[in-house]
């Protein structure tokens, strides 16, 4: 027989009351990823048959290149909130999570420079 509370043993056991802000988060990243998709398409569209210079030189242009730039940043990060959903869900070894979530994050952010670099490289012509 038990004498506590039920509300004792629920104490400390719910909700922690901080995913409102990654679910937000989710949806802000998904809806900016499909307006800058249809940018994409439209983009994508124009340089059908085009050679790579003029695609490089379409690509170069100060509008285009912001907004590729922010594209890769905003997959990036709408992709690390969506694995570290996966791995919080799936994986139940905490060294193992924090390790999963620390080589996301690495990668994102590698991926971030590399892909920012060369948009901007193309950008400036160098």
């Amino acid at each position: 027989m038990k004498f506590r509370n039920p509300l004792a043993n629920a104490r400390n056991h719910g909700s922690a009351g901080d995913g409102v802000g990654h679910w937000w988060a989710q949806r802000f990243s998904a809806i900016l990823m499909l307006a800058l998709a249809a940018w994409l398409v439209y983009i994508m569209a124009g340089i059908i048959g085009a050679s790579h210079a003029e695609a490089s030189a379409l690509l170069a242009r100060p509008v285009n290149a912001a907004l590729a730039i922010l594209f890769i940043l905003t997959a990036l990060y709408h992709s690390v909130l969506g694995l570290q959903v996966v791995i919080e869900d799936y994986i139940h070894q905490h060294g193992l999570e924090l390790a999963l979530h620390l080589i996301v994050r690495i990668a994102a952010l590698a991926g971030a420079f590399i892909v920012v670099v060369a948009i901007l490289k193309n950008a400036f012509g160098v």
